[in-house]
C-alpha cells in the first residue's frame, strides 16, 4: 500500500479534495538555556530512541538492540484484550531508489507478502487467516518516501501464533521469494494501483511535488514508481535492491500487546538475531535541501478539482534532536499558526474572496521544513483570495496578538493534553505502535502523556507564550529559502505564471479588522424548561447492563456505565424520522443539513461563539442524517456531559439561523461539483444511492440546480420544523455516573 502524506481536507467541504504532501511533525527552534530540573541530554547509544534527547523516557517500553543492529521495542498493552500488534519498519523508501529503480521499494513490499525462505508462495496469508487475521486491515504494509513499514495485528495471540507470525515476518525481511514467477504475478497488481489512482488528484500532487521540491529527489520519487521502471524490473534487479537496503541495522521492530514483554522480546531475539546483511552497508543518500534558482510559480488546469492555491515557504530539514526546549519553541510556532488559522476561518465564515484557508507547519521526508498555506477561492478569482489571505498573514506579522488570543489557543492545547492523560489507559496498542514507528521516521521520541503535559506547563510557567514571542514566530514561519505557489484553474491562461509570481511578491496591506469574541458561557444559552420526570427506569439487557429510562415527555434514554472507557463518554441523540421525514416527490435543501445546520448556531451564539464555548472542553457538535432519524453525536467526558447535553437540547429548542454557513456550503459544493463527473468512481459515488432507491430524491447527491437554488430562507423553512420533531432517543455509554446522567438528561431533553 502506498502512503503519501496529504494536506488535511477542509472539514466543511464534503465534495472537495485537496492533496499535498504534508503533516505537522516538528519545526526547527532556536536554542536557549535549558530550564532548571530538566534531564541531561542522553549521549549514550541506548536506549536507542532517546539518544540526543532530554525527554522523560516512557518506561512502559523496553528498548533493545541485537548484536546485528536490529533495534526493537516491546511493551504490554491490553487494548483490545488478547491482541498483539507488530510493526517492522525498514529504513528504506522511494528516496533510496536509483533512477532505474523507481517504484522498487513499493514493489518489494508486495513481493514480501507472497512467500519467503520460510513459507511457500501465498502460505503466509493462509497461516494468518487461521490465526484470525484479516488481510488489509490486520495485515498490511505501507511504503513512503523514507520507509517501508509492515503491520500485523494478531487478534488473539497465542505462543504458537506469535512464533509462526515472527517466523513469517523474519522471512519477509531476510529472504523474500523474489522470483520471476512471483514478480510477473505481482507487477500487474502494483501497476493496477498506479492506474486506479484518481487522475486529477494525481496530476495536482505531481505538480505540487515538482514545484515545491524542485532540485530535490523528492520531486521525482513518488513511491508508486513509473510504468517504465516497473515494466523493466527483473527478479535480479529487485533482489539487488533488497540485498542493498534490507539489512538488520536498518530495521526497527515494535511489538506491543496483551502478552508478557519478556515473551515478545524472546520472539524478536529468536527470529531476527541470525539476520546478516549482504555486502557493505550503503550510506543513506543525500536527499538535498531547498534551494533558490527554481521557478516560484506553477499551474494546472483541472476542471474536476475546485480552484485551489497552494503557497509554500521552504527551509532545510533540521530535526536533529528531540529536546524539551525544541518542543517548547515549537509550541510557540503552533500557537502562531493557530491564531492565523482562526482569523482566516473567521473571514471565510463571514463571506469574502475565499471559502476556506489554512496554514500548516511540517517536516517532509527528511527533505524540508515547510509552511504551507492552502486556499479555496470563492469562485474563480484566486488572485483576490491569495491577496486577502496574505493580508491576514501580514497583519499577524506586523501587530502582536492579544494575550487573550494566545491564552485561548494555549488553553485548547492544554485541554487536549489533559484528555490524552485521561484516555491513556484505554489507548489501543496498535495506535501506540504506530506512534512509535512515526516517531522513528521523523527522528523524534515518545514520552508519557504526563511528561508531554509537563513540557507544556514548563513553557507556560516560563512565559514562552507572550505577544512578542508569538509575533516573532509569526514572522519566522513564513521566512525561508524560497516561497512558491501553485494554482489550479478551470480554463487555460497564458499569463497565469506571471500572475502567480506577481501575486506572491505584491505588497499587501495588513488586514487589521480582527474579530474578538467576548465572554461566552453556557449560562447565556436560551433557558430550557423545568426538568423532566422519570416515568420508568428498567434494565433492558441484563448481560450488558444496559438501562432504559423513559421520561414523562416521551424522551427515551439508553445508557451503559462502563468504567473501562476511561475518560470517554459517547453521546448519540436520534430525533425525528430522518430521510423518511422528507418529501419523496421533490428535491429539498436537506443536503445542506450536515455542512450547515450545526454551524448555523444555537440561540444568539454563532460559529465563533460556539468555538469559544467548546474549544477548551471535550464537547462535540456532529450532525448526520440516517434513513430513520436525524442524529446528533459527540464524544465527551463525565465532567462535560451535562453541558454537552445542554448544547444539543438547546440546538433543538432554540436553533440559530446564521445565513453564512448555508451560503458557504452552497459555494463550496458547487466549486467541487464538476469533480463528481471526473471518473467512473466519482460518478458511481454520485449516483449509486439514488439508483438503488429508484431515483428517490431523498437519497444521493442532488442535482446542481437544487444546490444552486438553496437560500438561507428555504433552508430554515425545511429544517426548523424538523428540529422540533420527535421521537427523541438518546444513547449514552462510557465512563460516567448513571444517576448523574439521568439527572442531566432530565434537565435538558426532559424539558422539551
Amino acid at each position: 500500500m502506498l502512503s503519501i502524506k496529504r494536506l488535511p481536507h477542509f472539514a466543511f467541504l464534503a465534495f472537495v479534495t485537496l492533496a499535498a504532501p504534508v503533516a505537522l511533525q516538528a519545526q526547527t527552534a532556536p536554542q536557549s538555556a535549558p530550564q532548571a530540573g530538566t534531564r541531561p541530554i542522553q549521549t549514550a547509544d541506548d536506549p536507542w530512541l532517546y539518544k540526543g534527547s532530554d525527554l522523560v523516557h516512557d518506561d512502559a517500553w523496553k528498548f533493545g538492540r541485537l548484536s546485528n543492529g536490529v533495534r526493537y521495542a516491546v511493551r504490554r498493552n491490553g487494548v483490545p484484550p488478547g491482541q498483539v500488534s507488530v510493526r517492522v519498519r525498514m529504513d528504506v523508501g522511494s528516496l533510496m531508489e536509483q533512477d532505474s529503480e523507481r517504484g522498487f521499494a513499493h514493489l518489494l513490499e508486495h513481493l514480501s507478502f507472497r512467500g519467503s525462505v520460510h513459507v511457500p508462495d501465498g502460505e503466509s496469508k493462509r497461516v494468518w487467516q487461521r490465526l484470525g487475521v484479516t488481510f488489509g486491515s490486520d495485515s498490511n504494509a505501507s511504503t513512503t518516501f523514507t520507509a517501508t513499514t509492515y503491520k500485523l495485528d494478531l487478534p488473539m495471540a497465542t505462543s504458537t501464533g506469535l512464533d509462526e507470525s515472527f517466523k513469517i515476518l523474519s522471512g519477509m525481511m531476510t529472504g523474500p521469494a523474489i522470483t520471476s514467477e512471483a514478480l510477473n504475478a505481482e507487477r500487474p497488481v502494483v501497476m493496477a494501483e498506479q492506474r486506479e489512482q484518481p487522475g486529477p488528484q494525481v496530476r495536482l500532487q505531481d505538480a505540487q511535488l515538482d514545484l515545491i521540491f524542485a532540485g530535490q529527489k523528492l520531486a521525482e520519487r513518488e513511491p508508486i514508481g513509473t510504468v517504465e521502471t516497473l515494466t523493466g524490473s527483473t527478479a535480479e534487479t529487485v533482489k539487488a535492491f533488497h540485498e542493498r537496503w534490507y539489512r538488520p541495522e536498518r530495521a526497527t521492530v515494535i511489538v506491543i500487546g496483551d502478552v508478557d514483554p519478556a515473551i515478545l522480546e524472546q520472539m524478536v531475539v529468536k527470529h531476527l538475531s541470525a539476520w546478516q546483511g549482504v555486502g557493505p552497508a550503503p550510506e543513506t543518500p543525500d536527499f538535498g535541501k531547498p534551494s533558490t534558482g527554481h521557478p516560484v510559480a506553477a499551474s494546472i488546469v483541472e476542471p474536476a478539482i475546485p480552484p485551489i492555491v497552494t503557497m509554500t515557504t521552504l527551509r532545510p530539514w533540521t530535526v536533529f534532536s528531540d529536546t524539551v526546549i525544541f518542543n517548547q519553541k515549537r509550541m510557540i510556532d503552533m500557537v502562531a499558526i493557530r491564531i492565523i488559522n482562526r482569523r482566516l476561518e473567521t473571514r471565510a465564515r463571514t463571506g469574502g474572496t475565499f471559502l476556506g484557508a489554512g496554514a500548516d507547519l511540517s517536516d517532509i521526508a527528511r527533505s524540508a521544513n515547510m509552511t504551507t498555506v492552502q486556499i479555496l477561492p470563492a469562485g474563480e478569482d484566486w488572485e483576490a483570495a491569495l491577496r486577502d489571505v496574505r493580508a491576514v498573514i501580514a497583519d499577524a506579522q506586523e501587530t502582536p496578538p492579544t494575550q487573550a488570543e494566545i491564552d485561548r489557543e494555549v488553553a485548547e492545547i492544554e485541554a487536549a493534553f489533559k484528555q490524552r492523560i485521561n484516555t491513556a489507559p484505554v489507548e489501543a496498542g496498535a495506535k501506540i505502535a504506530e506512534d512509535l514507528a512515526e516517531a522513528v521516521d521523523i527522528n523524534e521520541t515518545v514520552t508519557t502523556p504526563e511528561a508531554s503535559y509537563d513540557i507544556l506547563k514548563g513553557a507556560i510557567e516560563g512565559k514562552f507564550f507572550t505577544p512578542e514571542n508569538v509575533l516573532a514566530s509569526s514572522k519566522k514561519v513564513f521566512e525561508g529559502t524560497a516561497t512558491r505557489a501553485l494554482v489550479n484553474i478551470h480554463a487555460p491562461d497564458a499569463n497565469v505564471l506571471t500572475k502567480v509570481a506577481a501575486a506572491l511578491s505584491a505588497n499587501v496591506a495588513a488586514a487589521g479588522n480582527r474579530k474578538f469574541v467576548g465572554d461566552v458561557s453556557f449560562d447565556a444559552l436560551p433557558k430550557l424548561g423545568e426538568p423532566g420526570i422519570v416515568a420508568l427506569r428498567q434494565t433492558v439487557l441484563q448481560a450488558a447492563q444496559i438501562d432504559q429510562v423513559t421520561f414523562s415527555n416521551g424522551v427515551k434514554l439508553l445508557m451503559r456505565q462502563d468504567q473501562s472507557e476511561t475518560g470517554k463518554v459517547y453521546v448519540r441523540v436520534r430525533f425525528g424520522r430522518g430521510l423518511n421525514a422528507l418529501p419523496a416527490n421533490r428535491q429539498t435543501p436537506a443536503w445542506a443539513g450536515e455542512p450547515a445546520l450545526m454551524a448555523s448556531g444555537v440561540g444568539s451564539y454563532g460559529q465563533e461563539e460556539l468555538d469559544a464555548l467548546t474549544g477548551r472542553r471535550q464537547i462535540g457538535l456532529d450532525f448526520s442524517i440516517d434513513d430513520d432519524a436525524f442524529v446528533l453525536a459527540a464524544q465527551t467526558t463525565k465532567t462535560d456531559l451535562a453541558d454537552q447535553l445542554k448544547l444539543f437540547a438547546t440546538k433543538l429548542a432554540a436553533p440559530g439561523w446564521d445565513p453564512n454557513p448555508v451560503l458557504r456550503a452552497k459555494a463550496a459544493i458547487l466549486s467541487g461539483y464538476a469533480g463528481l463527473s471526473s471518473s467512473p468512481d466519482a460518478v458511481v459515488s454520485r449516483d449509486l444511492e439514488a439508483l438503488l432507491h429508484s431515483g428517490d430524491p431523498r437519497w444521493g447527491i442532488p442535482p446542481r440546480a437544487t444546490i444552486e437554488a438553496i437560500t438561507p430562507a428555504s433552508f430554515r423553512k425545511l429544517w426548523e420544523p424538523l428540529l422540533a420533531s420527535g421521537p427523541i432517543e438518546i444513547s449514552i455509554f462510557g465512563d460516567m455516573d448513571a444517576n448523574e446522567t439521568v439527572d442531566a438528561v432530565a434537565a435538558t431533553f426532559g424539558t422539551l
